[in-house]
């Protein structure tokens, strides 16, 4: 029997973890799933839970999600050593595999950007909602909003679900317009790059909405610190921005047990992430390791619709390193980010990696699609490692 380990209960390492114990017979292969957390958060509902489109409940217990057969292991993982076929952990004896799937995505890290920490903790006026708990506070702080700037920055490092953004300032200018204080308020978004959205036809489409609703939108912009005292955003060039409520999404990178505790990420450009075939999602360098989702280094947009298709392409290439077949299933780049223009309007971006592959339409349909149906096809079919959506 192998032994398959997953790190990270996330969106990929769930569902690769469930659709290969749909595909293995229990004698065949012996699953462990390990994550620091005992809770799997939708994260979709972090820029939906602010405005009251979601309620703040929005997740599971992974012993809940993973099917029957699959092991989870509550622990830390500390370090990989992929020529000794070993998993360290911080509390439990080392792990030993024969296959290793790495879907521990990426590492949230306030203290990145200065000044961040302390603004969050002890100011009411930001609130970071890459963050469950910012997410939750900044729902009381919209309410009490009643002008001024409101801001949202992107750090330079990559990031995960990078429509989020964009969802949270077009979310907040239409708030404002509902609570009857637009006129009061001025809405910026800033990114350090020449445009707000990478992948046209959808970038044109959001620049007409954003330019019909004055949303302004600077490039370009580097955040060098906050300064949570004065209210303001230093760029690196020298800019500065004043704000009177702040959404700034926090810098993030790989996780340091994978950078630094592995050679995993030895030549990644900047050392952060998985190195793998950006087609079958298996390492370029050890043939028994695969990964995917936000922790590797495949060019794709860094979200869970990637991660499911991705996951997808795991479960059947790992299965079939174990039967000693070729491996044929291949990820073709495909990502999707529902975004959202304003209550009850949204516009789906689908994109893989030769480019667009819907077209960008604003609808009701997408809204209710992503709102209300979406949650529901991510819990009880994705999760579970079903696929009913195309």
């Amino acid at each position: 029997m192998v032994k398959i380990a997953i790190l990270g209960a996330g969106s990929g390492g769930a569902m690769t973890a469930n659709i290969l114990r749909r595909k293995l017979d229990n004698d065949e292969a012996e699953i462990t799933v390990v994550d620091k957390s005992t809770d799997h958060f939708y994260q979709p509902s972090f820029y939906l839970v602010p405005f009251g489109y979601l309620e703040p409940d929005q997740s599971r217990n992974i012993n809940d999600l993973l099917k029957p057969g699959v092991e989870f292991v509550h622990d830390a993982v500390t370090g990989v050593d992929p020529d000794g076929q070993t998993v360290s952990l911080a509390d439990g004896d080392d792990l030993e595999y024969d296959y290793l799937v790495v879907a521990t995505g990426h590492r949230l890290d306030p203290s990145a950007m200065p000044g961040l920490t302390e603004a969050w903790e002890d100011h009411d006026d930001v609130y970071p909602f890459y963050h469950y708990e910012a997410a939750l506070e900044m729902r009381e702080a919209l309410e009490n909003f009643d002008g001024g700037t409101f801001l949202v920055t992107q750090p330079d490092t990559p990031i995960k679900c990078p429509g989020a953004p964009l969802k949270m300032t077009m979310l907040a200018e239409d708030y404002f317009q509902r609570q009857g204080i637009r006129d009061d308020v001025e809405v910026i978004m800033t990114r350090n790059a020449e445009h707000h959205f990478g992948v046209q036809p959808y970038r044109d489409k959001l620049y007409e909405i954003w330019n019909d609703r004055d949303i302004e939108f600077k490039e370009n912009f580097s955040v060098e610190k906050v300064d949570p005292d004065a209210g303001v955003v230093y760029g690196a060039d020298g800019e500065e921005i004043e704000y009177d409520l702040y959404a700034p999404v926090t810098p993030q990178f790989g996780q340091e047990p994978i950078t630094d505790n592995s050679p995993l990420t030895e030549g990644s450009e900047d050392g952060e992430y998985v190195t793998i075939d950006q087609h079958t999602c298996q390492h370029d360098a050890y043939d028994n390791v695969f990964a995917l989702g936000d922790c590797e280094n495949a060019p794709h947009s860094k979200t869970a619709a990637a991660a499911r298709k991705q996951a997808h392409v795991v479960g059947k290439n790992l299965t079939s390193a174990i039967r000693d077949m070729p491996l044929r299933a291949e990820y073709d780049g495909y990502a999707a980010c529902p975004l959202l223009t304003k209550k009850g309007k949204a516009l789906i971006a689908e994109f893989d990696y030769e480019g667009a592959i819907s077209a960008p339409v604003e609808s009701k349909m997408n809204w209710i699609m992503d709102v209300n149906v979406l949650p529901s096809v991510y819990w009880d079919a994705w999760m579970k490692g079903y696929d009913p959506l195309p």
